[in-house]
């Protein structure tokens, strides 16, 4: 019998119980048959698109396939013209599941995803959440993300939580008036799990540490934490599973493909191999070994509508040394492509150094709140935050000799206080940003 969430996917044509069905099947696979069904995915899906979409087969220059290595690496650039000028022959508009990425690359585009592909990523979902007890059709989720603000976009939102088992908390004002009011929320809900933008889910963390509470005590029923969207540093997760008092769970997915990468209960950063093959490259485009940093490059295995073939998402990552074809595991995430500090010296540095190291001096003693970092000029940054009192000259100071120790000397930084941080559309804290 039918659960709400899977009767809502399936009255719109979404076939979710083939796609159980079929990713069952997947899973089930010896490694030996994996590595064959990944190889005729990849195979398959090539030949799709350059007989049927003609986008790819422009971007190919061929309706030919010899090398995977030989195949051309797609960017979001290549997907910025209009979706009606990249969709697959026999798929429109209509007949397809059509989203926005969310633009925190600085690069959104719409997209397409066939149904089939579209009921395949919530069976991923399922799945993966469902190794850690949590059942879409009846577990009640919190959720801290962002909502449409208009009318329509709201009730919309609102409406699909209410299918999915899902509680919205939106995370654009956070202030300890509405935080109060969450926390209000959470001794009257019976919640199963958190699920949201880390950033948001360690303001309400260190909301109520400073309150000297623990979530899981407010609200027994809670088994575990899902972050996702921005990057989860160690420091954060510790604070996290002190003041929830329950496991916590990175994800990393993309909203055009599927659920990239999920923690699992050994703390294994397992990728998706079940619908996607990910890939590490350097800058010519070439595979890099295990342990090496690269560009994350990712293809879908069944996305017929629209082809991500060799996508590269805009992110560096590292697969594990320990990884296979058809167990890879991901390192470490290391941040954007575009997120990049140029020095004056000529370095090149993530710029995720910058506000880890900072990080590690600015929250000692819990008065700031959250901050950002901004590069302006080749040698001048801002730090905007977020705080009860203004950081004082000692503050400031250590923050600069420490920068100077890790990245380089004679670097000016402009500290600026503010009431709130600026947030994408959709409610993402973008942790460092170059205007270079």
């Amino acid at each position: 019998m039918f659960s709400i969430f899977d009767l809502s996917l399936q009255l719109n044509a979404f076939p979710i119980k083939k796609a159980k069905s079929d990713l069952d099947k997947i899973v089930a696979l010896s490694p030996q048959e994996k590595k064959q069904f990944i190889e005729n995915q990849k195979q398959a899906i090539v030949d799709y698109h350059l007989q049927n979409n003609a986008f790819y087969q422009n971007l190919v220059g061929s309706k030919e396939y010899k090398n995977w290595e030989d195949l051309p690496v797609l960017n979001k650039t290549n997907l910025q013209i209009p979706l009606k000028n990249r969709i697959s022959k026999g798929f429109t508009i209509q007949n397809c599941y059509i989203n926005k990425t969310s633009g925190s690359s600085g690069e959104p585009f719409i997209f397409a995803k066939d149904k089939y592909t579209h009921a395949l990523t919530w069976a991923s979902n399922m799945y993966r959440f469902g190794s850690f007890g949590i059942d879409f059709n009846r577990s009640l989720q919190a959720r801290f993300y962002g909502i449409a603000l208009d009318f329509i976009g709201y009730r919309k939102e609102r409406f699909k939580d209410f299918l999915s088992k899902r509680y919205r908390f939106p995370v654009f004002d956070l202030s300890d008036a509405v935080l109060e009011k969450i926390l209000k929320k959470f001794e009257n809900t019976k919640f199963d799990y958190l699920n949201g933008y880390t950033s948001s889910i360690v303001l309400f963390a260190k909301f109520l540490r400073k309150r000297n509470l623990i979530l899981k005590e407010i609200c027994p029923t809670l088994k575990v934490c899902m972050v996702t969207s921005e990057m989860l540093f160690e420091d954060d997760r510790k604070l996290l599973e002190m003041q929830f008092g329950i496991p916590i769970v990175n994800e990393y997915g993309a909203s055009e493909l599927d659920l990239i990468a999920f923690e699992n209960p050994e703390n294994g950063w397992r990728i998706n191999s079940e619908t996607l093959f990910v890939e590490i490259l350097d800058e010519n485009n070439q595979v890099l070994p295990y342990g090496s940093a690269g560009r994350i490059v990712i293809t879908s295995l069944f996305n017929k509508a629209h082809p991500f073939i060799r996508y590269d998402i805009g992110d560096i990552g590292i697969l594990d040394e320990k990884s296979t074809l058809e167990k890879p595991i991901l390192k470490q995430l290391i941040g954007r492509t575009n997120d990049v500090a140029i020095l004056p010296s000529g370095k090149k540095s993530p710029g995720l150094t910058f506000y880890y190291v900072t990080k590690s001096i600015i929250e000692d003693d819990g008065n700031v709140k959250e901050f950002v970092i901004k590069q302006q000029k080749i040698d001048s940054f801002e730090i905007e935050y977020v705080s009860e009192t203004e950081l004082d000259l000692s503050q400031i100071q250590k923050i600069e000799q420490v920068i100077t120790l890790y990245l380089e000397p004679n670097l000016n930084f402009e500290f600026i206080r503010k009431d709130t941080l600026e947030r994408t559309a959709r409610g993402k804290l973008k942790q460092f940003t170059s205007f270079l």
